[in-house]
């Protein structure tokens, strides 16, 4: 999930070497971001999470360091994510890390991503910077539903049904942005939540669906985008 709205983003834009510095960068964020949170649930285990937190995060630093010198832009996107990854501390905290909020927050973040590697590949604070970041957040938002009612919430009949109109709500997006052939990419959610939805599946088939269908996303995007 976190690599698809970065290469949207790149895609969207002009490829640069110094793309590879930012997702470094932004990949050892998020990997600092896990043990970190991690820490504040396991308080025997909390020294040796931090460890690897501290670690990850001088990587990501000092690969950021490039980047900002490029595009000193890229330092406002610090804001937003605090602000997210404080909501997602705070889920920790109350022991409620599998609420929809939290979610949507963590998907923000990522999609967030898109737009940072569109920035550094030329684009501007745009509507294309706004569509990169919504149509990544609404294709893995309908991934988060999918995902509740074949597990977690699977025989919850409201969950099956959000997922359901979710799924075909979103297809209004495109039309609305003035980019009908951006509906392509998500048939193929729409389809599976409908096939698979509330029904028994085993984790290993859920992954190699969700692979085929970012797959599709990212290419299918590339192309008609």
């Amino acid at each position: 999930m976190i690599s698809i709205p970065y290469l949207f983003g790149v895609l969207a834009g002009t490829p640069r070497l110094s793309h590879i510095l930012l997702f470094i960068a932004w990949l050892f964020f998020y990997l600092a971001s896990y043990p970190m949170l991690q820490a504040l649930k396991r308080k025997k285990q909390r020294a040796y999470l931090l460890k690897f937190t501290v670690i990850y995060g001088v990587i990501a630093i000092l690969a950021m360091i490039y980047p900002l010198i490029v595009k000193p832009d890229l330092f406002y996107f610090g804001i937003p994510l605090i602000l997210l990854l404080s909501v997602n501390i705070w889920h920790v905290k109350h022991k409620s890390e599998r609420a929809i909020f939290n979610d949507f927050c963590a998907i923000l973040i990522f999609s967030l991503g898109g737009a940072a590697s569109y920035l550094l590949g030329g684009g501007g604070w745009n509507l294309e910077m706004l569509t990169i970041v919504i149509y990544n957040f609404i294709y893995f938002m309908g991934t988060a539903f999918f995902v509740k009612t074949i597990f977690r919430e699977r025989g919850k009949a409201v969950w099956k049904n959000t997922a359901l109109i979710y799924h075909v709500l979103i297809l209004l997006v495109p039309w609305i942005l003035g980019q009908p052939w951006m509906i392509l990419p998500f048939l193929y959610p729409l389809i599976r939540t409908f096939l698979f939805s509330g029904k028994s599946m085993r984790p290993m088939k859920a992954g190699i669906m969700e692979i085929i269908g970012t797959l599709q996303f990212i290419i299918i995007s590339w192309l008609v985008y």
